[in-house]
């Protein structure tokens, strides 16, 4: 049974293990060689200025604060 090698390419994303555990902060203060290397492992796109790709990042893997999109109700 012959295996094929991976061309070492990103063409799409990809889910590994763990969802990044960074917050807003890290994201601002984050160096570029980081950030690229979490956007490949992600199998997203490092094209782009630095503050580009924190503002990518921030949208890709930051939750919103929905507490404030929805109220809670008051009925039980």
């Amino acid at each position: 049974m012959e295996s094929k090698k991976s061309s070492g390419s990103s063409c799409c994303f990809k889910m590994p293990l763990h969802y990044p555990r960074y917050n807003k902060r890290d994201y601002q203060v984050m160096p570029e060689w980081k950030l690229d290397r979490l956007l490949t492992e992600y199998g997203l796109s490092t094209h782009g200025d630095l503050a580009y790709k924190r503002e990518f990042a921030m949208g890709a893997f930051l939750w919103p604060d929905l507490q404030h999109q929805y109220p809670k109700s008051s009925s039980v």
